[in-house]
């Protein structure tokens, strides 16, 4: 399935707004709708990070799916995860 995201967020002393519609996993959705939202969201803000070559002002002001939820305290507290090396 797929949701619809609106980030508005703030670099180089410039405030932006990018939509775009994402595909999750619909059982993850359906568990928890706000948290599956809350790690697309951060996923797609990295890419503009590193897109726009983001700079130390950088910050999400609002990150909101599906026209009506705000999600942006969760998607300020998504932690990457690290590279696991098994054994």
């Amino acid at each position: 399935m797929k949701i619809n995201i609106k980030v508005y967020l703030h670099s180089k002393s410039t405030k932006f707004l990018q939509t775009g519609s994402f595909p999750v996993m619909k059982s993850d959705f359906k568990k928890d709708p706000d948290w599956t939202a809350a790690i697309a969201a951060y996923e797609w803000i990295q890419q503009i990070k590193r897109s726009i070559a983001a700079s130390d002002d950088f910050r999400i002001d609002q990150v909101i799916y599906n026209g009506e939820n705000d999600i942006t305290e969760l998607v300020k507290k998504v932690v990457p995860k690290k590279n696991i090396v098994l054994n």
